[in-house]
């Protein structure tokens, strides 16, 4: 059997502002629709299921982000996840200048939860809220530059 990792799931407040967040930093749209439906319901597991979503995709190709804006059911909120709560909690992404990047993230009124950290020289990284409180990691490979 071959296995490949399709992408992770968000569910978001706003679609189009978590797109906007996202493709700033570099990720491009992939493609938008609306699902409902008998098939929606039975995948997913939710009588009168309708959302809206959105793929998108990293420049090298390899990962995918797919979010979902619930219309039917209600979006159910809950607290946002902190770093050491069990189960899914972040999207990680390298970036060549994660300042560049903190900066393009800032003009979406997203920052770092405390600071930039720097591990064993080989790293520069940071977790930050994003919109929706999803929780966003940067990594800048230090080795690289």
């Amino acid at each position: 059997m071959t296995i490949k990792l399709e992408n992770v799931g968000i569910a978001v407040r706003d679609i189009d502002a978590t797109i906007a967040f996202f493709t700033d930093l570099g990720l491009e749209l992939v493609g938008r629709d609306t699902i409902s439906g008998d098939w929606a319901d039975t995948a997913v597991g939710l009588d009168g299921n309708h959302a809206n979503i959105a793929v998108l995709r990293t420049p090298d190709g390899h990962g995918r982000i797919e979010l979902f804006e619930y219309l039917h059911p209600d979006a159910i909120e809950t607290s946002p996840t902190l770093p050491n709560e069990i189960g899914m909690h972040r999207v990680a992404f390298s970036v060549d200048d994660i300042d560049a990047a903190l900066e393009i993230a800032s003009r979406h009124g997203c920052h770092p939860l405390r600071g930039v950290g720097t591990y064993r020289d080989l790293y520069k990284l940071t977790y930050l809220r994003g919109p929706s409180d999803i929780l966003v990691m940067l990594a800048e490979d230090l080795k690289k530059n």
